[in-house]
């Protein structure tokens, strides 16, 4: 009997033979796995399964796979997503994280290195999440953090809407206030040792923290650093959540 804890993988590629392939490596190394083909197939797979990441393609026959990230990130779905694409160039793969994706890999890949990252954002994800003896609640400037729901609200009570890495990319900060922290720690504290050393995704989502939360009026939580890499430059007050 298949265990359900297992964490099951959606495969969303109108390729068969990388769908095949894909299948057979991401069960061989202990998860589930669920196919789709197109944007509706996935669809219908979110809407009969539960799924804890999706690896989405950006080429899809009835639709792009940056749309459907769109999408779901505005229906406020927080399953992860990394994005395969063929496009080589920063400004594409900034795209992918702007509109919500949690990673992405160019093609052609090594599966090794896919499953890498699926086991680097699936630990992500299982870390940022407390145990409920050990809830917290984070405070600083008005602003509310749950790590529990995973949600932001700002001075007025008003809900800030994160993606998963723009949510833990915060978390990271909320932990280490004051501190200077360096790309590469950001990186290595975020993504794992699977990161890119030249990867901009810590400068597209420290940019996005920045306008979600200067929309509420504070536009100086976040220092950059000259050389140095950037800084959460508020008081936070850490509390036990309420049970």
């Amino acid at each position: 009997m298949t265990n359900p804890n297992v964490p099951r993988i959606l495969v969303v590629d109108d390729d068969p033979e990388i769908r095949k392939l894909l299948a057979r490596y991401i069960e061989g190394q202990g998860f589930r796995v669920l196919l789709a083909a197109s944007c509706r197939e996935l669809r219908d797979q979110l809407a009969t399964h539960h799924v804890d990441l999706i690896v989405l393609d950006v080429m899809l026959p009835d639709g792009s796979g940056l749309d459907l990230c769109r999408d779901l990130r505005a229906q406020r779905s927080s399953v992860p997503i990394i994005l395969l694409t063929a496009l080589k160039e920063d400004v594409d793969r900034i795209i992918g994280l702007e509109i919500g994706a949690d990673d992405y890999l160019g093609k052609p890949f090594n599966p090794r290195e896919l499953i890498a990252r699926v086991r680097a954002v699936l630990r992500r994800r299982a870390e940022v999440a407390p145990e409920p003896n050990e809830a917290k609640i984070y405070r600083f400037e008005g602003f509310t953090a749950d790590p529990q729901t995973r949600r932001v609200t700002d001075p007025e009570g008003g809900s800030v809407e994160l993606t998963g890495a723009e949510f833990d990319l915060l978390k990271t900060f909320l932990d280490r206030p004051g501190r200077v922290l360096s790309r590469d720690q950001l990186l290595d504290i975020t993504r794992g040792r699977e990161g890119d050393v030249l990867d901009r995704s810590i400068d597209v989502l420290v940019s996005r923290l920045r306008r979600k939360l200067g929309e509420s009026g504070m536009s100086h939580l976040f220092k950059t650093v000259r050389n140095g890499g950037y800084q959460l430059a508020v008081k936070v007050d850490v509390q036990d959540a309420k049970p």
